[in-house]
């Protein structure tokens, strides 16, 4: 029977699919350590006192990378490039969400639009997040070899959920919350189909790695295209709520530490 767990224990399981999991998962976090540094880089003046919570969240994001590598180390495997066609961080900002990169790259200042565009995309994405560790926890928090890892990145994930919901209330209670529900809803119906893509892209490469039958993978194309369904019609209305979360000021602190893994 398939189902999540017994999907992510057959990955696990084997080294090649395990390795590709991680590089996955690896180069997406780095490339949000990276965004995230360059926009707390470039606040402008009016929302500096944001810039330390921005910074935590990329070092955050930095040391989500640095574990998913440490877990290849530890079974003696190096990341693989990854596919194109899995890169959800890229194709996220190929369909022009989020900040675009060459806006990071140069050296003006952002604007408070761009902040709020930038909260917005992270309100979706750490929706997503958030509820894939969830599953994850659910199943492999005692898990020897990942439960640490898991336990850890689930936390900091509802810490930047919290963080998002917080500052874009805060900035819709400024007179800003029509440009926040039209960014919202925008960053929503475009992640939901571009995590469908790459669902379907990493379950084809998983599929080769582990050699399954035509059938179980058309099962879990089925799969993923009845939950884009689901999340066409109603499912994205989730991404782009916003309540002051129980945790406040989540990202207030410094980031911590993951001396076990890096």
């Amino acid at each position: 029977m398939l189902s999540a767990k017994s999907l992510f224990q057959e990955i696990l399981d084997n080294d090649e699919s395990f390795r590709l999991f991680c590089s996955i998962a690896a180069s997406g976090e780095t490339q949000g350590g990276w965004e995230n540094g360059r926009i707390a880089a470039l606040v402008p003046e009016s929302e500096r006192a944001l810039a330390p919570k921005i910074t935590r969240h990329g070092a955050d994001e930095d040391k989500h990378g640095r574990i998913f590598n440490a877990l290849l180390k530890k079974r003696g495997l190096e990341p693989v490039e990854v596919p194109p066609e899995t890169d959800y961080t890229m194709l996220l900002e190929h369909h022009g969400i989020g900040l675009a990169h060459d806006k990071l790259k140069a050296d003006q200042p952002l604007t408070v639009e761009d902040i709020i565009t930038y909260l917005a995309h992270s309100r979706v994405t750490e929706q997503r997040a958030a509820e894939q560790m969830v599953m994850l926890k659910k199943y492999f928090a005692n898990h020897p070899e990942v439960g640490k890892a898991v336990r850890m990145i689930s936390s900091d994930e509802d810490n930047h959920l919290a963080y998002c919901h917080e500052e874009l209330l805060r900035f819709a209670a400024a007179g800003h919350g029509r440009f926040i529900q039209r960014t919202l809803r925008a960053c929503a119906l475009a992640e939901i189909r571009v995590y469908r893509d790459v669902s379907l892209a990493v379950m084809a490469h998983m599929g080769r790695v582990l050699g399954w039958p035509k059938a179980k993978s058309a099962a879990l194309a089925a799969g993923i295209h009845a939950m884009y369904a689901y999340e066409r019609l109603a499912g994205w209305r989730r991404m782009v709520t916003l309540k002051m979360p129980e945790r406040r000021n989540a990202l207030g602190g410094p980031a911590s530490t993951a001396p076990e893994f890096a």
